[in-house]
């Protein structure tokens, strides 16, 4: 069964599991919030401090069913996230969940008006290099074995060029 899901044009690592008994151990841990997950993104515009804690509650978006807000009432959110590299009018980072809410990243990154490039759901409409989804990757994943209970981590690099189109901009975009 699928664990967790990561959004769609997001790149990067997933969680799968074999058996019921993992399913249910792994997504035990996925509600405790145990699972490590971090995030490498660009985003629009300089980010002045070099690391922060977006703690904002989501919910579905009132005005737009398509959309996650921050929303007073909503599910509990956080986002832990630092500064890797100040590009011209970009920023590059790194963001871990705290917790696991749908397109939590990207709407906290334009909550703080940051938003994903590439992100026309929460971003610009107009998106230069011919973007067509979100600068986003899904670098480490980390859990405790179904079984064994030993801790795991699993890393994968960022996309390297692939066919055309959004994809080799945005590995244009990662180097």
């Amino acid at each position: 069964g699928i664990v967790h899901r990561i959004d769609k044009d997001t790149s990067g690592l997933l969680v799968v599991a074999k058996t019921d008994a993992a399913l249910k151990s792994l997504a035990i841990q996925m509600a405790e919030h145990s699972v490590k997950r971090k995030y490498k993104a660009i985003v629009w515009f300089g980010i002045n401090e070099e690391e922060g804690i977006i703690d904002a509650p989501l919910a579905r978006d009132p005005k737009n069913r398509l959309r996650r807000a921050v929303v007073a009432g909503g599910k509990r959110a956080v986002t832990h996230y630092k500064v890797l590299e100040k590009l011209s009018t970009f920023t590059f980072i790194e963001a871990q969940l705290e917790t696991g809410r749908t397109h939590q990243i990207r709407v906290h990154m334009a909550y703080k008006k940051h938003p994903l490039l590439g992100d026309t759901l929460y971003g610009p409409q107009k998106q230069p290099y011919g973007l067509t989804g979100q600068v986003l990757h899904a670098g480490v994943l980390g859990f405790n074995h179904p079984i064994s209970g030993k801790y795991m981590e699993f890393y994968v690099d960022l996309p390297s060029s692939a066919s055309a189109g959004s994809a080799s901009a945005r590995s244009y975009l990662w180097q």
